[in-house]
């Protein structure tokens, strides 16, 4: 197991043609047993909508249009927290019961580190988010994503594993990733 995983996004298969970004994510745990996570888009286009930086606030429906995503289930259990991160530095994270049922309340919790660099065709973010924002589980299960939306409102969908069918970052095939005391390992839901 390690500390850290370095891997590559997958395009869905029905991603229109001009989607051909690389995306690469390193994960890591943080001092605190939080995680850090850095997305970097490369190939970025003109005709990308990419928010540009603005104050750090939660924000909803960020899903809607350019935005990194990460979902975290608790190992052995159905449900899981997803969070969104917006290159704008807004978030937002949701609770759900089970798959897309979601929790009758937000979870309050604390607001991840947004940092957002952009140079030429490359946009990277970097999201600290604090073991105490992460759902409670001694090891967790994640599913990475990233999804990017272009002027003519068209959206590109990558994932570290996609179900099939049309994207769906809710499915539990995703949830590749399990990251437990003693790090990163691939995995598989239950």
């Amino acid at each position: 197991m390690a500390n850290s995983v370095h891997t590559v996004l997958t395009g869905h298969p029905d991603n229109r043609k001009h989607f051909r970004q690389r995306i690469e994510v390193t994960l890591a745990q943080s001092a605190g047993g939080g995680i850090t996570i850095t997305y970097v888009i490369h190939d970025v286009s003109p005709d990308m909508r990419i928010s540009t930086v603005d104050a750090p606030a939660p924000a909803d429906a960020l899903w809607r249009t350019t935005c990194c995503e990460l979902f975290v289930n608790p190992t052995g259990q159905t449900g899981y927290r997803e969070f969104n991160f917006s290159p704008s530095g807004q978030w937002a994270a949701y609770d759900f019961l089970d798959t897309r049922k979601s929790a009758a309340t937000t979870p309050g919790c604390t607001a991840p580190v947004i940092k957002t660099k952009r140079e030429g065709s490359t946009l990277q973010l970097e999201v600290g988010l604090p073991k105490s924002a992460l759902p409670r589980g001694e090891t967790l299960r994640l599913a990475v994503d990233v999804i990017l939306e272009t002027n003519d409102g068209s959206l590109g969908y990558w994932a570290l594993m996609h179900p099939p069918g049309k994207p769906d970052f809710h499915h539990h095939a995703g949830f590749v990733l399990s990251l437990s005391p003693l790090g990163f390992r691939p995995t598989r839901w239950p």
